[in-house]
């Protein structure tokens, strides 16, 4: 029998039972991307029941994470748990986890928080008011090789970082009618969905953003209203750029998922499908050779690629039970989405846009910060 949380404040420091989780929406990211995680996670927490409209999918699921219950209606889950993860379409998250939040239930919210401005702000706020955590499903900056990689950048193992570049390349194939397609329920197109966690992270590693240019088109992907593929460079205060291309229409890749810190000591390499963190340096001089060999060494192999979604799970979980702060909390996770559609909203009106104001650090409730982007 698990403890109650909603009794119990954030702050508040005592021995507790294994937190009940839930799961709100049983579909391919809870099946693929975090039922192995959750299983992974038995000494801190148990998922007592999950939740789809379909109960086949509910009880596919609850088998996957060893669930005693499945149901196919979200409020018929308040007494079975303490805290739930939101895995559903976009458009159901503001709704569903306001419900949530309000049932006195910490909320995982599969990314991104939310479809628009003012829905984020009143899931905060709620949060805020009802003392729960709220956090969104950012993997990426939990995995240990993100942090190695953040924790050699910080401490200018190879110098100063001037250019951060990622690539993640997929092929998203969306079939007639898939809500993902849509991008009003989407929220946007590709960049939106998935191009949100690399907004994150460049912000995470890089600082407060200055400037920015985005361009996306859906050539290659003819089932995105949106953009499936995109182009995103973005200016710091402290003038490294950073660089993200994504597409869900790639038919081959070579790069897949990487990502490329250039330094002035050296080169930083984290390549997820080859499973390694590598360091390139004493590059030799180009001298109109075209010549750009360099030293190779494997700092860190990855031991199992992939989501590795235990590790943001562990940090939701331990933020629930020592009162700490997420690192991805509302306020952060709207500061990047503003990143987004201003950048968006430039793109629609052939300008560079202005991002100074939405470092994750920064204040983020402050009108002055609002953005205009309208989906068209």
């Amino acid at each position: 029998m698990g403890t109650n949380l909603s009794d119990i404040s954030k702050g508040e420091k005592h021995k507790m039972n294994k937190i009940r989780m839930g799961i709100i929406g049983c579909g391919g990211i809870a099946n693929s991307g975090h039922a192995k995680g959750l299983v992974m996670l038995n000494d801190i927490m148990t998922v007592s029941v999950t939740c789809d409209r379909n109960l086949e999918r509910a009880e596919h699921m609850a088998g996957l994470v060893h669930a005693e219950k499945a149901v196919t209606d979200y409020r018929d889950m308040w007494d079975d748990v303490d805290a739930v993860l939101i895995a559903l379409p976009h458009d159901l998250h503001y709704e569903i986890g306001l419900a949530c939040l309000k049932a006195g239930k910490h909320v995982l919210m599969e990314k991104p928080l939310a479809n628009t401005e003012e829905e984020c702000e009143e899931l905060i706020r709620t949060a805020e008011a009802v003392d729960r955590v709220l956090m969104t499903a950012y993997p990426v900056p939990f995995w240990p090789v993100i942090e190695k990689m953040k924790e050699l950048i910080d401490s200018k193992a190879y110098g100063d970082i001037f250019q951060m570049s990622i690539w993640t390349e997929q092929l998203t194939f969306l079939e007639p009618g898939n809500w993902g397609s849509t991008a009003k329920r989407l929220g946007g197109g590709q960049f939106f969905s998935h191009g949100c966690h690399y907004v994150d992270l460049m912000l995470r590693f890089l600082g407060n953003p200055v400037k920015g240019v985005h361009m996306g088109t859906n050539l290659g992907t003819p089932w995105m209203e949106m953009e499936g593929t995109s182009n995103v460079t973005i200016e710091f205060e402290n003038g490294v750029m950073g660089y993200h291309f994504g597409t869900w229409g790639a038919r081959g890749s070579r790069l897949g998922y990487s990502i490329h810190a250039h330094c002035t000591e050296g080169m930083l390499e984290m390549h997820l499908g080859e499973g390694k963190l590598y360091a390139h340096s004493n590059m030799k001089r180009e001298q109109g050779d075209l010549e750009t060999g360099s030293n190779c060494e494997v700092l860190m192999e990855i031991e199992e690629p992939g989501k590795m979604t235990q590790h943001e799970t562990r940090h939701f979980l331990e933020c629930i039970t020592s009162g700490k702060r997420p690192i991805v909390d509302g306020p952060r996770s709207i500061q990047g989405l503003r990143v987004i559609w201003r950048l968006y909203e430039a793109e629609q009106n052939n300008t560079i846009a202005d991002l100074r104001g939405l470092g994750l650090d920064e204040e983020w409730d402050n009108p002055a910060l609002r953005t205009n982007f309208q989906i068209v």
